[in-house]
């Protein structure tokens, strides 16, 4: 039986594990790292994620021969390299700032409808690549000067693993120069910011084979979101995932990219020709109960916070927390923004609060989904929120969805082995290996009546509304 290894590189972490043409899990391994910030640069040694990658690869090796593999990162983290192939800096991580003013530039140059009309980007954020060359030309000429080819991080180690610059279009998606109605990339986008599409790899699509290495299939990825809707199971319109991990993420699948309107908030990513992810994310989610686990329950289990929490009545008697406690993205996007709590009684306990928290945070999935406009039959839940059986049922109360969790937990690793299966010829298709291979494991369906959702929803969108208006304060 084929052994096929998907590989997930995020902002802290990296993960492989190796899974037969079944969808089994066989072996995992977890890497852990510490980023460089210092102000607003975020930085982490390219060759660093290169080593990791063997280490990981070697250990999982050892459990058996792998034939196939494929890799998915976090978006926008890039890499400068010389014409010898080697970094002429560290990495630039995507939570770096540093390139406000060429952000600034580009949105000036451009504005957000044909930003968004050629690359499915809803705003030009500093942390994306596209600002990040124009701040390097600008800031850093003699780093320039001898810049022979540009790279994201997948793209990176597919070169270190084949010795091919070569890329694939979902993890370009947010870099401001891919065009996603055409695959190719965006002229007039590189002559602003001094390049051409000689100092770019070549752009292929996820699940194509480009090398090999110690016996096994190479293949392209997919951005790491990407790859988690893939191991979602989200493969036809009307499902939706939503990821309660340290942040929220909510993708939905779209045949086509939805019409530019003043005040679009949902960007569309490229998946495959005539598909798209929408996606929306909030920085803090599993975040805030995190903090609040630490602060006061003295890092219990969360066997405990549940339990104190199904004692509290739908709605949490009156107590509304805004969950924004690193700022806002969408559909606001406020950096500055601050959480709040309202309706304090002294009848409230911390089972109130915690129960408080995991209704801010299904109200803000219901704003979400809201925001999508597209009809939505079922939400797949993955992430660590997804353990809780009562915020699963609090999830489907509040958005009037039904829910369901999976039983591989390891989405993004799957998504991105599903890649590599296809890449190798195992599978036919993507469809059809994602219905062999995602199978659901519990169902949450909604109890609560929408009349008594729609209230506690709409004290939500109250509080927020307040929070947006007064921060100040």
């Amino acid at each position: 039986m084929k052994r096929m290894l998907g590989i997930d590189i995020g902002t802290t972490s990296l993960k492989g594990c190796v899974f037969d043409e079944n969808g089994n899990e066989l072996a995992s391994v977890t890497k852990a790292y510490t980023l460089i910030t210092e102000n607003d640069r975020v930085e982490f040694p390219a060759e660093k994620y290169f080593e990791l990658f063997k280490e990981a690869y070697d250990e999982l090796s050892k459990t058996g021969k792998i034939d196939a593999f494929a890799i998915d990162t976090q978006g926008e983290t890039m890499i400068f390299l010389d014409r010898e192939g080697k970094p002429l800096t560290n990495a630039i991580v995507w939570l770096d700032n540093r390139a406000e003013e060429e952000a600034k530039a580009i949105e000036d140059k451009f504005g957000l409808k044909t930003v968004y009309e050629i690359t499915g980007q809803t705003e030009v954020p500093a942390g994306y690549p596209a600002p990040k060359v124009l701040w390097l030309k600008n800031n850093e000429p003699e780093i320039f000067e001898k810049l022979d080819k540009i790279v994201l991080l997948e793209d990176y180690l597919l070169y270190r693993i084949t010795g091919k610059f070569v890329c694939e279009r979902s993890l370009y998606s947010s870099t401001l120069y891919l065009d996603i109605r055409t695959g190719g990339y965006w002229k007039e986008m590189l002559d602003f910011i001094g390049i051409d599409e000689s100092r770019l790899p070549k752009l292929r699509e996820s699940g194509e084979k480009v090398g090999e290495y110690n016996g096994a299939a190479v293949c392209t990825g997919a951005l790491d979101q990407i790859a988690c809707f893939i191991g979602s199971g989200i493969v036809r319109e009307g499902f939706v995932s939503e990821t309660t991990g340290t942040a929220l993420a909510v993708c939905a699948l779209s045949r086509t990219i939805p019409p530019y309107f003043e005040g679009i908030k949902v960007p569309a990513y490229y998946v495959a020709k005539d598909k798209y992810c929408l996606l929306m994310w909030a920085p803090t989610a599993g975040m805030v109960m995190e903090w609040y686990r630490k602060n006061f329950y003295n890092n219990a289990d969360y066997s405990l916070i549940n339990e104190e929490a199904e004692k509290v009545p739908f709605g949490s008697e009156g107590l509304t927390v805004s969950p924004n406690m690193r700022g806002s993205v969408m559909p606001e996007n406020d950096p500055d923004l601050k959480g709040g709590v309202y309706g304090v009684d002294l009848k409230h306990t911390r089972g109130h609060f915690t129960r408080a928290i995991m209704e801010s945070i299904a109200c803000l999935l219901r704003q979400y989904l809201e925001c999508l406009s597209i009809p939505v039959e079922e939400v797949v839940s993955i992430g660590g929120g997804a353990k809780s059986p009562l915020w699963r049922q609090i999830k489907a109360d509040i958005t009037g969805k039904k829910v369901v969790t999976l039983k591989n937990k390891e989405t993004g690793c799957l998504g991105t082995a599903i890649y590599a299966g296809y890449g190798c010829g195992l599978y036919a298709d993507i469809d059809g290996a994602v219905k062999k291979l995602v199978e659901t494991n519990t169902v949450t369906e909604p109890k609560t009546d929408k009349t008594t959702a729609d209230a506690l929803y709409k004290r939500y969108l109250a509080l927020d509304g307040l929070l947006l208006s007064r921060k100040e304060l």
